[in-house]
Formats: structure tokens, sequence, C-alpha cells
């Protein structure tokens, strides 16, 4: 038995679809604040992780440094380098940059 309701049976169709399509966009919202502040996190994440190669590459060099300091030669050509330390007997000479006045080399020499 087919009962033919009318305009009311596809009211109550369209009622429900606009119904569940309220309640899809309600879960929606609901969960938009969570998937931004993942996003976020993600970004944070990624930021964080380039920072960690960062330190990790400082950290290689640093070691290296530590490693050649263990050597004796590498401690004695430092100093004479930056301390301008001799041994014994040694004279220590130091060359300093002309300086950059402007004045060509040419005119300086008459």
């Amino acid at each position: 038995m087919n009962v033919n309701l009318g305009i009311w049976d596809k009211l109550t169709k369209l009622v429900v679809m606009l119904l569940l399509l309220a309640a899809l966009l309600l879960i929606a919202l609901w969960y938009l604040p969570l998937i931004q502040r993942n996003e976020r996190m993600r970004k944070d994440n990624l930021t964080l992780d380039a920072e960690v190669k960062k330190e990790e590459e400082t950290q290689k060099g640093l070691k290296v440094s530590i490693d050649a300091m263990r050597d004796p030669r590498t401690i004695e050509r430092l100093a004479r380098e930056k301390l301008s330390y001799a041994r014994t007997g040694e004279t220590v000479i130091r060359f300093e940059a002309p300086a950059a006045n402007g004045v060509p080399s040419t005119a300086a020499k008459r």
C-alpha cells in the first residue's frame, strides 16, 4: 500500500537532509580549532627540527675543534698566531697592513 502524502513527504526528506547537514557543520566547527592547533604544532615541530639540525652542525664543529686541541702542535700553532708567542731564541716579527687612506702609492713615493 503506497500512500502519496504529496508535499509533506518531500518536506520531511528536505528537513532530514538539512538536519544532517547542520550536524556535519557543527561537527566541523567543533573540530576546527583542534585542526588549526594541530597545524600550528606541526609548523613549530618543523622549526624546532631545523634548529636541532643547526645545533647538531655547531656541535660537530665544536667537537672537531676540541679534538684538534688535544694535539700539542695545534696548541703551539694557535699560541704563535693569536698570542704572538715564540720559543726561546726566536724573534717575533709582526707585519702591519698598510693604511688605506685613499692616497695612491705612486704619489706617496715622490
